[in-house]
């Protein structure tokens, strides 16, 4: 991006010579012309999926340059800088260097904007001219400074949660005083101190966080008319691509720049607003002509990416939704593949159904490149790349890394490396603070000092904190640290190397590390909580290879060999750099993209729609558009696919089709069930299984354990039946051990051995 830092003295336009405007029309649909053409005013663009937006905007920027509207006098926002650099490419590309006024013109994400005007404005706006950006790190980095600045306890006011709240408060222009004033419950209040201590913490530090920039821009703008009518006078035409995700800070930038003028051109699709979450506010779309009254409004409905089955499939699934602007959705690109809805057995059984479409995909010519595989979560992902690695298919992550480098994963592996592993430095470093046991970066130095002196591993070295100097009571701590993974160890030489799932749960449970998950926020406890459970039904699925030596299978053993298979992923991961690879990313992050044949896993109540959005009234309908724009990635072959039973923290649990899937026109659709016999969710009296009375008479499995019978685990030991508990396809039992109390098991994985008649 490329931002002019002189000052332009205002002048009539010009036509630039040998450059006729309405040459920019050619080749335009009927209703992408009159969005080009558009001038003066607002314009409202609707613009559906695949329908040449950005054709739209550029073209109507060089025709602005064209009728002799200098370029210094365009702003053009959006929210990447990946969408900013092509925007600005093809608008360069079609007025050629020597035309006059083509030089100033600004295409940039909101936030390069907003540092610009900030840096040029400083004096008015109150702030440091060398101020710097506080990257995401040191956002929590200073929060967490600011949490015990403010006196508050880091477990009850956990500094990203409260950074959250900072962030969404931000967004909505209260700064920390109106935040306060605001503050009517305690927990607010105790928020409204740490918000204070953090912006004293930015204001030391000259600094300010993505969230400052759009505030501050906005709040200068309101409250200095002076500086709002340099900004209208400089910027004459403002354009904003992807309107629908606007926040209000946003929305209030736009709104003091081109309020006086009004030559404001939106583009976007209310059908496709899927950041919620993250402070979109769709209302800004749906009102837009409420607010800038009189506004042209153009629908862009035609789709040239996708075919008729797809498009017809996806416009049944959205016009279900209220909260909308309706437009028809129609494309010429002919009838195409109906779109394949599949119902799988389990989650295993999908997976290897979506490699198996993918490399008949590839034989058939689709390059890898040209697939993807969408999911709502994270966690659904690790399935999916066991199976296309199983077939030695390529595949990258977009947006975040391979399952097993997520930061949550890494931290239950490096604990189960130090298990398995004693003299393993690197991992007993990462995670001997983690989750937070107040063992500081000086204390630890002090102890690998100590280590390194006597030539001895870190574990075996925490033994000697005192020695090293560190306080007791954080050497009290380090010896809880130690005796933890002692004992772990102990159990992992006694267990069976059937309990290995077990045993990666029980570390799991143990070490905090599922506690310190849930003190994630918003999507990301979700996230962080799944991927988590995914380890353990990792470990459950991994099989261990007979030794060639003959050595008898253990559960240390066990472990070793999992270890072993997920220290290899990365190097396992085929990348063909010629064919390229298929893509594996979140629905949210699969927005703006194209792909010949696209996945769409997880198709289940609960998954998508998310559990979550049942307690909103509104959040059904994002999560149906988040259904939309995973199906209009679809250029001509679309897959998408459930379960009829998936496993979940371990436990097999029976699923239902989401109701996206029955939204959808039947004449859009081709239904497979390869289920075979597995029921759905509903068994036949339309009882929802996995909740079923757990006194309810025990069947097949259960009838072996009766109530009150003694039982032994590999890993836990001995222990009575307290409970038998129907769950759909499996039966768990509820028994007390005599070692490690109340557990809850599914009978057909647990291995458990009765001990009486």
């Amino acid at each position: 991006m490329l931002f002019s830092e002189e000052e332009h003295e205002e002048s009539a336009p010009v036509r630039a010579p040998d450059l006729d405007p309405d040459s920019f029309l050619e080749g335009l649909t009927a209703d992408q012309r009159t969005a080009v053409s558009h001038v003066d005013g607002p314009l409202l663009v609707l613009a559906g999926p695949g329908s040449g937006k950005t054709r739209v905007i550029t073209r109507r920027v060089a025709r602005l340059v064209a009728l002799g509207i200098p370029a210094w006098q365009i702003l053009a926002l959006t929210f990447t800088n990946k969408a900013a650099g092509e925007m600005k490419k093809r608008v360069e590309e079609m007025v050629p260097a020597h035309v006059p006024g083509r030089r100033g013109l600004v295409v940039s994400t909101f936030h390069a904007f907003c540092a610009m005007f900030l840096r040029r404005h400083a004096v008015d706006c109150g702030i440091d001219p060398d101020f710097v950006i506080y990257d995401a790190d040191d956002q929590k980095a200073a929060m967490k400074s600011a949490v015990a600045e403010a006196g508050l306890d880091a477990k009850n006011f956990q500094p990203s949660a409260v950074h959250a709240k900072v962030s969404a408060a931000k967004n909505q222009l209260l700064d920390a005083e109106a935040f306060a004033a605001a503050a009517t419950d305690f927990s607010a209040r105790q928020v409204a101190k740490a918000y204070s201590a953090y912006e004293r913490i930015l204001q030391r530090n000259k600094a300010l966080d993505f969230d400052d920039l759009l505030m501050r821009t906005a709040q200068s703008l309101e409250r200095n008319a002076q500086l709002r009518a340099v900004a209208a006078g400089r910027y004459r035409y403002v354009l904003i691509d992807e309107y629908q995700d606007t926040n209000r800070a946003q929305f209030a930038i736009a709104r003091h720049i081109a309020g006086e003028h009004r030559n404001i051109c939106v583009v976007g699709d209310p059908d496709q607003s899927i950041y919620r979450w993250r402070g979109a506010d769709i209302r800004n779309i749906l009102d837009f002509e409420e607010s800038f009254g009189g506004a042209v409004t153009v629908a862009l409905g035609e789709n040239f990416r996708s075919t008729e089955h797809v498009v017809a499939a996806a416009d049944s699934l959205i016009r279900h939704n209220k909260r909308r602007k309706a437009k028809p959705l129609y494309t010429g690109l002919g009838e195409g593949e109906r779109i394949r809805v599949v119902r799988t057995a389990d989650e295993h059984t999908e997976a290897d159904e979506v490699a198996k479409a993918i490399v008949s995909a590839n034989a058939a010519g689709t390059p890898w490149r040209e697939m993807a595989v969408l999911y709502r979560m994270n966690a659904l992902s690790r399935v999916v790349e066991d199976a296309l690695r199983r077939r030695q298919v390529p595949y990258r992550i977009v947006r975040g890394t391979a399952f097993f480098e997520r930061k949550e994963v890494k931290d239950l592996i490096a604990y189960l490396r130090v298990v398995a592993n004693a003299a393993d430095d690197v991992a007993c470093a990462r995670i001997v603070n983690v989750p937070a046991r107040g063992i500081g970066d000086s204390s630890l130095a002090k102890i690998e000092r100590t280590a390194l002196m006597r030539g001895m591993p870190l574990l075996e070295a925490l033994r000697l904190a005192r020695d090293a100097g560190v306080a007791d009571r954080t050497a009290k701590r380090i010896d809880e640290f130690g005796a933890m993974v002692r004992r772990w160890r102990g159990v992992l030489e006694q267990g069976e190397p059937d309990a290995l799932a077990a045993f990666v749960e029980m570390v799991l449970d143990e070490s905090g590390l599922r506690e310190f998950a849930d003190g994630a926020d918003g999507d990301d406890l979700d996230q962080r909580r799944a991927n988590l459970d995914e380890v353990v039904n990792a470990a459950g699925d991994f099989e261990l290879p007979e030794d060639p030596a003959g050595a008898a299978p253990t559960l240390l053993r066990a472990l070793q060999g999992f270890l072993q298979s997920v220290a290899l992923v990365a190097d396992s991961d085929a990348y063909d750099a010629d064919s390229g690879a298929v893509t594996l990313m979140t629905l949210h992050a699969a927005k703006g993209l194209e792909f010949e044949l696209v996945a769409m896993v997880g198709c289940e109540e609960g998954l998508l729609p998310h559990a979550r959005a049942r307690e909103g009234g509104d959040d059904i309908e994002e999560e149906r558009r988040l259904c939309f724009v995973g199906m209009t990635r679809a250029k001509r072959r679309l897959l998408m696919t459930y379960a009829a039973n998936r496993t979940v923290r371990g436990m097999r649990m029976s699923s239902m089709e989401s109701e996206f899937l029955r939204e959808i026109a039947e004449a859009n659709v081709e239904r497979e069930d390869l289920a075979g016999g597995w029921m759905s969710g509903m068994d036949a009296d339309g009882v929802d299984e996995p909740w079923a009375d757990e006194f309810d008479a025990p069947r097949g499995l259960g009838s072996q354990f009766p109530v009150g019978c003694l039982v032994k685990h590999p890993l836990f030991g001995v222990g009575t039946v307290q409970a038998i508990l129907p769950r759909g396809s499996v039966t768990s039992a509820r028994v007390s051990f005599r070692t490690v109390g109340v557990k809850t098991l599914v009978l057909e994985y647990a291995k458990l051995v009765r001990l009486q008649a």
